[in-house]
């Protein structure tokens, strides 16, 4: 957030529009990276991928805070569970990216895009707003075809945070399935790490309604890598 105020405060001929929440949130860069990533407006996260050298199996890409968080528990879970899966974690701060340079300045070119989320695998990602918006920004491009956009359904109330990431599929639990369903060479082999991630919707659901909060290892979860 930091660089984000720092990019709004020094830039010109901008209308900037911050919006921020009173919560705590974990901090996963340095100011240094995190000023580095906002100025590209999206990028890689080494310390979350596991593909380096290697033809991606799978991009998890994700875009807002909490999705992000949720977004980085799956690639935990999937590291731990599945170490030789080959995942790529992709986070956008700047959605314009999404577009093609021809149609926004901030925009990326057909190579840049292709080279970050490839043409041709599987792209699962989580976003903080409607579903929709990711799709209409890039579906231009090859790799939208292999783009499974998770994000706000419009579901849930006063729960939660997981509880509201289940209720709208967004959760580490639903990301993790999502990569098992569209990893071909995962879909029978990972079958058990399936059934364990819907026992835990249902468990983490049934924890929120009986103690009106979230499991401490959700609560208190740190990148564990």
């Amino acid at each position: 957030m930091l660089s984000v105020a720092d990019h709004c405060l020094r830039s010109t001929d901008y209308i900037n529009v911050i919006v921020a929440d009173k919560q705590k949130h974990l901090q996963f860069t340095t100011i240094d990276e995190a000023v580095l990533h906002c100025t590209k407006g999206m990028g890689l996260w080494p310390r979350a991928s596991t593909d380096a050298g290697e033809d991606p199996d799978v991009v998890l890409a994700c875009c807002g805070d909490v999705a992000t968080m949720e977004a980085l528990a799956a690639a935990a879970i999937l590291r731990e569970r599945v170490p030789d899966l080959k995942l790529r974690f992709v986070n956008v701060v700047d959605l314009f990216k999404l577009q093609p340079d021809s149609q926004h300045p901030h925009g990326s070119c057909d190579r840049d895009f292709d080279s970050l989320f490839t043409a041709d695998r599987p792209i699962i990602f989580n976003f903080h707003g409607y579903p929709w918006l990711i799709h209409k920004l890039a579906y231009r491009f090859k790799g939208h075809e292999n783009m499974h956009v998770r994000g706000y359904k419009e579901k849930g109330n006063i729960n939660t945070p997981l509880e509201l990431a289940m209720l709208n599929e967004t959760s580490r639990f639903n990301l993790v399935i999502d990569v098992i369903d569209h990893v071909p060479a995962l879909q029978t082999r990972a079958a058990h790490l399936k059934e364990e991630m819907r026992n835990a919707i249902i468990e983490s659901t049934q924890y929120a309604h009986e103690h009106g909060t979230d499991r401490p290892e959700i609560t208190n979860w740190v990148w564990p890598f």
